[in-house]
């Protein structure tokens, strides 16, 4: 494996279209070489959403019962779940980690993590998480990228422009509009392609509310007179076009009346091979398959491109992930057809087939008919072989040993293995049992969630040329702040780590582990030597219970003390009522 340069052997003339259409060229041919790969997540996701098996590769054996046991769709509900669980165990689920002096300090650290999680949350980073979670699940690979977005709008009734949410946003690419090298040493070093589909008013729209954008405003109208020139394309244009493919429609004449635009962003390094000539780091937009919209430097702060990969099984030598469900199909496959290859064995039982012996005249099957049996004519039940009554077992072996090798955790989906245990085995045996669920989690939330939410503050600290307001709760009394945060305020060195898989395996081996020390005789030991305001501050960043304010130093003394004291007071008052005469209180 290499460093990959896209590499383009004609001479080109930059301001041409020529270097369109090579760029279009070669997204055609890295699309094509994943096709096979295509088809095998097609047939995973009809497993999925199957109601019956009449929409699987199922559908070739010749039964007469149509049954799906959806195994495969309730692995996928079990992971998403659990994943999202461990991934934002609650809302503490990213710390920032400084590198230098200035910043680690509290403020900076406090100002970046409240802007980081409120703009995560205004921009609705659980919901596009949880889609991703879906491509790594479905597909082995889930794609993402950061971008600046600017929603606002005019009130109809005020006059006024209302702004709905300015800042960076983590958006999801369907591993179907995406294609990179998969022969490169990384991601990031790949070049990759992009596509997205555009109307051409949201181009309009762009280029003249979103000036970074850098688009030509030429190829723009360019675009706008071809569809509107739908009547003018002749058989010579449709011949230039043979060798775009515009995804989706069905010729080039319905794909321009659609006045959709299909936009191909290629970003990397690509070389010239004939002028020797290497472009770095380039982002090339490409619409129609034909005009370069934009040819501009990679505007962003660490040098690479803001599109993020994560596969869920590595494979030697490609960059393409497995997914977990990939490898289950063959198991789907085989239950349901013994579930349906008993299900035929039942209804043979209960209506079988009738062998007939010599020249029996047509007859009504059914209770009371009469039936002319000649002399050397017989009817009998033909049973089925009784060997397809015991196909549970076999069901019930790949049921379970799908779920296993999906690395499902087995606690959460009320899996126990039998036999009394103590809390301490039973916390070993799911933490061991759990080891891939871990190791899995932990894998979306480093190369993914984190690489997202990094990327999510450099767009930040690029973009944002005015104040912005975000909530701060306050720690110490529970009340909600608003803090006025600059561009220079989110600047430091450090990096954004989400903590909620890794945190959350973590707590419970480091709370498990706690327990047993000291609730066994070496806790007796080491007790005068254990810090009680250490150990209260663990259990409460471990239980997530920062907020609550549940641990002060001593506060419970000090709290018992001021209930002694108001218990006090009110004997004192009831023996000072006794103590009155009765006529003192008749008065």
């Amino acid at each position: 494996m290499t460093n990959k340069v896209l590499e383009i052997e004609r001479i080109l003339n930059l301001d041409s279209d020529a270097l369109a259409r090579e760029l279009a060229g070669k997204y055609n041919s890295l699309r094509a070489q994943k096709f096979i790969k295509e088809q095998e997540w097609k047939e995973v996701r009809d497993y999925i959403f199957a109601t019956d098996t009449r929409t699987t590769t199922n559908v070739s054996n010749e039964h007469s019962n149509t049954t799906t046991i959806p195994k495969l769709a309730q692995i996928r509900d079990n992971l998403h779940a659990n994943y999202m669980d461990a991934i934002f165990p609650n809302e503490e689920w990213l710390i920032w980690d400084g590198d230098d002096e200035d910043a680690v300090a509290v403020d900076k650290r406090r100002v970046i993590e409240a802007y980081t999680r409120n703009k995560a949350l205004a921009s609705g980073i659980r919901e596009t998480m949880s889609d991703l979670l879906y491509d790594y699940i479905d597909y082995g690979n889930a794609f993402a990228e950061v971008i600046w977005v600017d929603e606002r709008h005019v009130d109809p009734v005020t006059g006024e422009e209302e702004t709905t949410y300015v800042g960076p946003r983590v958006r999801r690419i369907s591993p179907y509009d995406h294609v990179f090298d998969p022969t490169a040493t990384s991601y990031d070093k790949s070049p990759k392609f992009t596509r997205y589909l555009k109307s051409i008013g949201e181009l309009v729209k762009e280029l003249k509310d979103r000036p970074e954008l850098q688009y030509d405003k030429k190829v723009v109208d360019r675009l706008v007179d071809r569809r509107n020139a739908i009547s003018a394309f002749d058989h010579e244009e449709a011949n230039k076009a043979e060798g775009y493919v515009a995804d989706g429609f069905g010729s080039i004449s319905e794909y321009l009346g659609s006045h959709l635009v299909e936009i191909l962003e290629f970003e990397g390094d690509w070389f010239e091979i004939e002028s020797g000539t290497l472009h770095e780091n380039k982002i090339i937009t490409i619409a129609d398959g034909q005009f370069i919209l934009r040819m501009i430097d990679n505007p962003n702060w660490f040098g690479k491109s803001n599109k993020v990969h994560v596969g869920w099984r590595n494979r030697s030598d490609n960059l393409y992930g497995m997914g977990p469900l990939d490898n289950l199909v063959g198991m789907q496959y085989r239950i349901d057809h013994l579930e349906n290859l008993k299900a035929d064995a039942m209804d043979q039982t209960i209506r079988p087939p009738l062998g007939l012996k010599g020249m029996i005249e047509p007859f009504v099957w059914g209770p009371g008919e009469r039936i002319h049996i000649p002399e050397d004519g017989s009817i009998e039940n033909l049973a089925p072989n009784p060997a397809a009554f015991q196909v549970d077992n076999a069901i019930g072996f790949y049921l379970s040993m799908m779920e296993e090798m999906a690395g499902a955790p087995k606690q959460a989906a009320g899996i126990r293995s039998p036999g009394e245990k103590t809390k301490f085995e039973v916390q070993t045996l799911e933490n061991n049992a759990g080891r891939i669920f871990h190791s899995k989690t932990a894998k979306f939330e480093i190369k993914m969630l984190e690489k997202c939410m990094n990327l999510f503050l450099e767009a930040a600290r690029r973009n944002l040329s005015t104040k912005d307001v975000v909530k701060v709760i306050d720690t110490d009394f529970g009340v909600a702040n608003f803090m006025t945060i600059t561009k220079d305020d989110i600047v430091a060195k450090g990096k954004i780590r989400p903590m909620g898989a890794r945190h959350f395996a973590a707590r419970a081996q480091l709370l498990q582990s706690l327990n047993e020390v000291h609730g066994g005789p070496l806790g007796q030991l080491i007790n005068p030597h254990t810090s009680r305001t250490a150990l209260v501050n663990l259990l409460e960043e471990n239980l997530g219970l920062t907020k609550y304010q549940l641990y002060r130093e001593n506060i419970g003394v000090s709290e018992d003390q001021k209930t002694q004291q108001l218990v006090q007071q009110a004997q004192i008052g009831l023996q000072g009522e006794s103590e009155t005469p009765l006529e003192e209180n008749l008065v």
